[in-house]
């Protein structure tokens, strides 16, 4: 499998594939494709499995698309302003993403829900609580909302983040949801009531534009009726 990212805000993942070779997306999240490419609509793992992926923001059935002869073409598309990062993760290698992260990925990826160990402040945090785990081996492709920063995290090393700026980040990475300390900051700091705590070592990728941000600021401007 090759494939290109292009574009800038609004990017586009031009995956090459050879006879044989399969991707898988959320029912709908195909864009375009060549003609010698089949597709096959399942829950992927029966409905226990699919139940799961709806809590993790994807659809109950997935869509496999393979190519039948020959090299084919598929292409899949940025559902809103961000960044595609192409994930190639070996054998037993892990990612944990935002809700509703996951883009497609080769058919041998393993996309499930991953649950936040600690659950009283994932639960009261929103954001955090239910996340994607990636699984390898095969690349598999993350959307980011805004552009990324990246970090790479020391033994020991913290950072602390508003929930919804959270895109990414390697299992390695301790992750914590803690409410925000003092009255007069949780009243009138207008960061909410939760901060994330990630500990390191690991890499975390951070978006700048959480998409629940984005639909605050939109509804201001939505006629009400």
């Amino acid at each position: 499998m090759k494939y290109n990212i292009r574009g800038t805000t609004l990017q586009v993942a031009d995956i090459e594939l050879d006879e044989g070779e399969s991707v898988y997306t959320e029912a709908g999240g195909m864009a375009w494709m060549s003609p010698n490419i089949d597709m096959e609509t399942n829950t992927m793992g029966g409905i226990m499995k699919g139940l799961g992926r709806m809590f993790a923001g994807e659809s109950l059935f997935m869509a496999t698309y393979t190519c039948n002869k020959g090299t084919g073409m598929i292409s899949f598309a940025n559902e809103f302003p961000g960044k595609i990062i192409p994930m190639e993760l070996n054998e037993g290698e892990n990612i944990i993403a935002q809700r509703d992260a996951f883009m497609c990925a080769e058919s041998t990826v393993g996309m499930e829900m991953h649950f936040r160990k600690k659950l009283g402040a994932g639960l009261f945090g929103g954001e955090g609580f239910i996340m994607q785990r990636l699984s390898g081996p095969g690349t598999a492709f993350i959307e980011i909302a805004g552009e990324i920063t990246k970090y790479t995290l020391k033994g020991g090393q913290m950072l602390k983040v508003d929930p919804g700026y959270i895109g990414m980040f390697e299992p390695s990475v301790e992750f914590d949801v803690t409410r925000v300390k003092g009255v007069k900051n949780i009243f009138f700091g207008g960061e909410g009531l939760f901060l994330a705590t990630l500990k390191g070592p690991g890499d975390v990728w951070l978006q700048s534009m959480p998409l629940s941000n984005l639909a605050g600021r939109l509804n201001r401007y939505m006629p009400k009726g």
